[in-house]
């Protein structure tokens, strides 16, 4: 699946659609995406100064320092909900409050190097994880209360793929808009 652009900046690369069926190919595409999303965040970070980095992506959005702290609380999060799927039978997971997250003195003012490791590190356990699932762990599911119904761990994927590109496309179009 390729990004779409969008005008919205609230979704640079437009809101998550779930693809109508899954295949090998739109797995395996997407567990691409979620392999590269540690290098391209970590891309669309370099060289920019503290100053870049408490820089709102748009209006009311986080800051960049904020991004890169929310990427490895989300992916952490869905990695622990996979293996909750792979090990129990449809769990319901606990959500947790995001935005709280990213209002943490951490993710206002942390440094971003070690996001940024914990992320690469992260996906180096979640990655292979992924690809070694086969159809029918993919059909796997979690019970998430705040959507009020089952996820499968094919969705997850898909889903996942988006949330990185979405973030590193925050911080990207900023960079372009800020010639930066």
């Amino acid at each position: 699946m390729v990004a779409r652009m969008s005008t919205d900046p609230r979704f640079p690369i437009g809101p998550f659609e779930a693809p109508a069926t899954y295949s090998s190919d739109t797995i395996r595409a997407g567990i691409e995406r979620i392999a590269a999303c540690p290098a391209n965040l970590r891309a669309a970070v370099a060289g920019l100064d503290e100053a870049q980095l408490d820089t709102p992506y748009r209006e009311g959005g986080w800051t960049v320092r904020q991004v890169v702290h929310h990427l490895p609380d989300s992916h952490m999060n869905s990695l622990v909900r996979i293996k909750l799927a792979l090990t129990e039978d449809e769990p319901t997971i606990r959500p947790y409050d995001e935005a709280a997250w990213g209002e943490l003195i951490g993710a206002r003012e942390g440094a971003v190097e070690p996001s940024l490791t914990l992320l690469e590190a992260l996906h180096a356990v979640w990655v292979p994880l992924l690809e070694g699932l086969d159809s029918d762990e993919l059909g796997r599911r979690f019970h998430h209360p705040e959507m009020q119904a089952p996820l499968d761990l094919a969705t997850q994927v898909s889903l996942y793929a988006w949330h990185g590109d979405h973030h590193v496309a925050h911080v990207t179009r900023l960079r372009e808009a800020r010639g930066w």
